[in-house]
């Protein structure tokens, strides 16, 4: 199972173009010219897949229910986007121009881990989540979500 630990700084240039981070690149290990798939995350960032990853999601959504509109709809949402994406010859990745102006990318972007897959944040819309820390909401959160675990 491939998965990510992680946050990164990177600099998009004009073109739209970003490095994958040294940290992420050693994580690939031999497999670093693996292509990725980039679509819209449910936060305002982007959702970078490997495509070894993305390839179950999205067989698990090609047999969802055609005649449920509710399916149509999340499909929608969720693939309309979806792009794939292969470094260039310099290493680079080239984000559509369309899914960086739905994260509200900048020149400064964050790549943080999100265990098999990497998201992608303008620099200051990441800071902005982290200003509004709380160590007692988090502890709370960490609670409803993990508490259940008997293993951790």
């Amino acid at each position: 199972m491939l998965g990510f630990l992680g946050e990164y700084e990177a600099t998009m240039d004009v073109k739209g173009r970003f490095l994958l981070p040294a940290g992420f690149k050693r994580q690939l290990g031999d497999d670093t010219t693996v292509p990725f798939v980039i679509n819209r995350g449910f936060e305002k960032c982007l959702t970078l897949y490997p495509k070894p990853t993305w390839d179950p999601i999205f067989e698990r959504i090609s047999r969802l229910n055609d005649f449920d509109p509710k399916v149509r709809e999340f499909r929608r949402y969720f693939l309309n986007g979806a792009t794939l994406l292969e470094a260039d010859t310099a290493g680079r990745f080239l984000i559509p121009k369309n899914l960086a102006e739905y994260a509200g990318l900048t020149k400064d972007i964050v790549l943080t881990s999100a265990v098999k897959k990497i998201e992608v944040w303008d620099k200051g819309t990441y800071q902005q989540l982290f200003d509004k820390y709380d160590a007692s909401a988090f502890s709370d959160l960490a609670q409803q979500v993990m508490g259940g675990l008997d293993d951790v």
